[in-house]
């Protein structure tokens, strides 16, 4: 169960040590379980007081764009760690977990240096949220497309006979091929199978007699094969569409099958490696933009207790 957490800023009248005491002791008065935690905010260059009120717009709305970010990258890792089977991961924060890294937040002075100005580390920390926003989009995009070749593969050999590759299931040995000679791919309603065997001699002349055969049958179709003089194969494709057969354009190809499967093994290859890519990438990318994230909350805080 996720932990809620509330951040609250209060103005300082005597010193930030009196008035943690008095917090504390106030809240231990009600609720005597729940943990306190201070935030040390160096004091930070805020400029004129215009400035600061101009900056309080760019604050919120810059705090609402990197929380979207945030959100984006966290789905893009639910849906990566769903659809490769792993264990959901803890996610974290500058290699700590999140609850850690809020309760124990320290400021980076090597990152922002508080002797810059409050705008120009907020506009740098909305242009990194912005590049990992596009690093986002280019590698899932990327990711996408390889999935998306590899999925259409796979539902050409899921389908059924009408749509699906069939290169898998004719062999050589199926196939006679000479000068005058052709064998042509037939895909027949399963309860039309009678009629294919009773009428595929007589749907032209010249076709073999007993030349059909057949190679597979799934739910809807039954895959045969036809031998048949070339010069009759346009008038036997008429005939038989007329009679509810569906005769496949197919070149038997053993290069072109060798090339189907390694372009396949390619794309499972390629995917998988994105896949792995994009979710460490993401890992360490939610850490960065949700730190981005807590520091607005704390600027924001910061400049509204401003007097």
């Amino acid at each position: 169960m996720a932990t809620r957490y509330w951040v609250a800023s209060l103005p300082v009248q005597d010193s930030a040590s009196s008035l943690w005491n008095r917090l504390q002791d106030q809240i231990s008065r009600h609720s005597f379980d729940t943990p306190l935690y201070r935030f040390n905010i160096p004091n930070l260059r805020v400029g004129t007081l215009d400035s600061l009120l101009a900056l309080s717009d760019d604050l919120v709305k810059s705090n609402s764009f990197i929380e979207g970010v945030s959100h984006k990258i966290r789905r893009q890792i639910e849906e990566l760690e769903r659809v490769s089977g792993v264990e959901s991961s803890a996610l974290s924060v500058d290699g700590v977990p999140v609850d850690s890294y809020l309760t124990r937040f320290v400021w980076d002075e090597a990152k922002y240096p508080t002797m810059s100005p409050l705008k120009e580390i907020v506009d740098g920390i909305h242009g990194q949220v912005a590049k990992i926003e596009d690093d986002l989009k280019v590698r899932g995009a990327e990711y996408n497309n390889v999935r998306s070749q590899l999925n259409a593969i796979n539902r050409k050999q899921s389908g059924s006979l009408a749509v699906r590759d069939i290169s898998d299931l004719v062999k050589p040995e199926d196939i006679v091929s000479s000068e005058h000679l052709i064998t042509l791919i037939a895909i027949v309603p399963k309860y039309s199978q009678k009629d294919w065997l009773a009428s595929y001699e007589t749907l032209t002349s010249y076709v073999v007699p007993r030349s059909s055969k057949k190679l597979y049958e799934d739910n809807e179709y039954a895959l045969y094969t036809v031998v048949l003089f070339r010069r009759v194969a346009d008038n036997f494709r008429t005939s038989a569409r007329d009679k509810g057969f569906q005769i496949r354009d197919f070149e038997y190809s053993p290069e072109g099958q060798e090339h189907r499967k390694e372009e396949l093994e390619r794309l499972v290859r390629d995917q998988e490696s994105l896949r792995n890519s994009l979710l460490q990438w993401c890992y360490t990318s939610y850490g960065e933009v949700t730190s981005f994230s807590f520091l607005f909350i704390l600027y924001l805080l910061y400049n509204f207790v401003l007097p």
